[in-house]
């Protein structure tokens, strides 16, 4: 992994982003307005494909699909908040000398720039948004420590909290012309930089994963599924506040996230470099295929195939 690090750190010396200096919040083009239909959820979007989201005024079809960007980058704040943690308590754990150590702290810094990217982009909505709540905020007080006594554990929530959204946002890049200038760029910003982050933990995990006993290689492979589901739920579906906000009747939350292929597809797809990795490594089998199977995060179908 030493040549891979290498290149990871040129590489955050090369292409760095500043969250001011590299997004150019006052031109006119980047303030949002409700009259906009860049703002509308897309027909690929789960909700956004139901009867119930299109029969919406366009007003309000607009602001729900802006609300919901600014929902999921309020979690993805928290995340950054709890992977950075993580990295400076993996970073003390390293020799000085050792070039992990030096690419930890460039991850930091552009963790943090993307969270001054989320937060300023919230702030120009003028729309309220919520962080992690209940045991969610708990667990992340407790998901940093690992990165000290179980960082092959901790790079997975990494990857869970990572993976889903890297895929959804750079689905929405492909769609050219049909995204809010101001979205666009910090999505740019954030996959280009995403990219080196999961290349660093799924190296990590490749390298350091065969070398456990059989007991963490036998809890990391049942665990893995239910991280991986419970955070691709979090950062893909419309929150519960916020479908109280817009009162989406629980049937429609149903149709787009629990009975319909296309979320299926969606979290298949975002799923898969994770499936690739933990196959690759050993952690797969009979028995935890079928927590892959529940959580809807089995190899992609024809639908995620499509999405890919």
């Amino acid at each position: 992994m030493h040549h891979a690090l290498t290149v990871l750190n040129r590489a955050s010396l090369r292409r760095r982003f500043d969250a001011y200096a590299d997004v150019p919040w006052d031109e006119p083009d980047m303030t949002f307005d409700l009259d906009d239909p860049r703002l509308e959820l897309p027909v690929s979007d789960p909700l956004g494909a139901t009867d119930w989201y299109r029969s919406q005024p366009a007003e309000t079809r607009r602001r729900l699909g802006l609300h919901f960007v600014c929902a999921q980058l309020r979690v993805g704040m928290d995340f950054e908040a709890v992977l950075s943690e993580g990295l400076l308590e993996l970073g003390r754990t390293l020799e000085l000398e050792d070039p992990a150590r030096r690419y930890v702290l460039h991850e930091v810094i552009e963790e943090a720039q993307h969270t001054l990217m989320f937060r300023e982009l919230i702030l120009r909505s003028g729309l309220p948004t919520q962080g992690l709540t209940g045991l969610d905020r708990l667990h992340s007080y407790t998901v940093p420590k690992l990165a000290r006594s179980f960082p092959e554990y901790f790079f997975f929530f990494v990857l869970g909290g990572e993976a889903p959204i890297d895929h959804a946002q750079r689905e929405a890049l492909r769609r050219r012309g049909e995204v809010h200038p101001l979205i666009e760029r910090v999505m740019r910003i954030h996959v280009t930089e995403e990219a080196r982050h999961l290349s660093f933990a799924e190296g990590f995990l490749r390298e350091r994963v065969p070398r456990l006993g059989r007991a963490r290689r036998a809890f990391l492979a049942f665990r893995v599924p239910i991280i991986l589901g419970e955070m691709s739920k979090r950062m893909l579906e419309v929150p519960g506040w916020l479908a109280r906000e817009y009162r989406i009747p629980s049937a429609v939350r149903r149709e787009a996230y629990r009975q319909g292929p296309l979320h299926d597809a969606r979290l298949a797809a975002g799923a898969r470099s994770v499936r690739r990795l933990v196959e690759d490594i050993g952690l797969t089998g009979p028995v935890t295929d079928r927590l892959w199977r529940h959580w809807r995060i089995t190899a992609p179908d024809a639908h995620a195939r499509a999405l890919a």
